[in-house]
């Protein structure tokens, strides 16, 4: 008796929203402004504009990516910042410092060799390693996210050492607080 109350109550429900459309948790209406920060992507610092390029791209999920940031790149199977790729993390904390009101999220990705759980750990631990260099340079730990893409988004499709070799990498994505 209870499983079919259960499902008629359930099915009422569905035939309910269905002929009255679902207009989202506040009725089709904006939310109370106090739950819904607006996140707007940066402006470049001129400084960090010297060519007349805004510094942003759209990336495949619609984020704003500051390509003025230029992207950290890793070794094979490794989580460590090296030389040449710290000054790109310096670079990155001027810039945010620079931009106070500016949060980043870290975007840890690997390339296609691996398993897809390995490669999720792997590009969580390179984003990671950015946090940390970041945070040791001033970096508010409020103001960044990591985020993991493992192999899920290549930024060269080939297969051979030239492409793992670029898309094993840490994009930051820097946004408006």
């Amino acid at each position: 008796m209870n499983k079919r109350l259960v499902i008629s109550v359930f099915l009422a429900c569905a035939v309910s929203f269905s002929m009255t459309g679902c207009k989202g948790l506040f009725g089709g209406k904006k939310p109370p402004s106090d739950t819904n920060k607006d996140v707007n992507p940066i402006t470049p610092n001129e400084n960090f504009n010297q060519n007349g390029n805004t510094g942003e791209r759209h990336d495949q999920s619609g984020s704003i990516v500051n390509t003025q940031l230029a992207a950290v790149q890793f070794e094979f199977d490794s989580a460590q910042v090296d030389g040449g790729e710290r000054a790109k993390v310096e670079a990155a904390a001027a810039y945010l410092k620079a931009n106070a009101g500016t949060s980043v999220t870290l975007e840890g990705n690997c390339d296609e060799r691996g398993s897809t759980e390995y490669n999720m750990s792997l590009g969580e631990r390179r984003a990671q390693s950015v946090s940390t260099y970041l945070m040791s340079l001033g970096i508010d730990a409020a103001r960044i996210q990591t985020k993991s893409f493992g192999k899920e988004k290549p930024k060269d499709m080939g297969h051979d050492e030239k492409a793992w070799a670029v898309n094993r990498r840490v994009e930051f994505v820097v946004m408006k607080q």
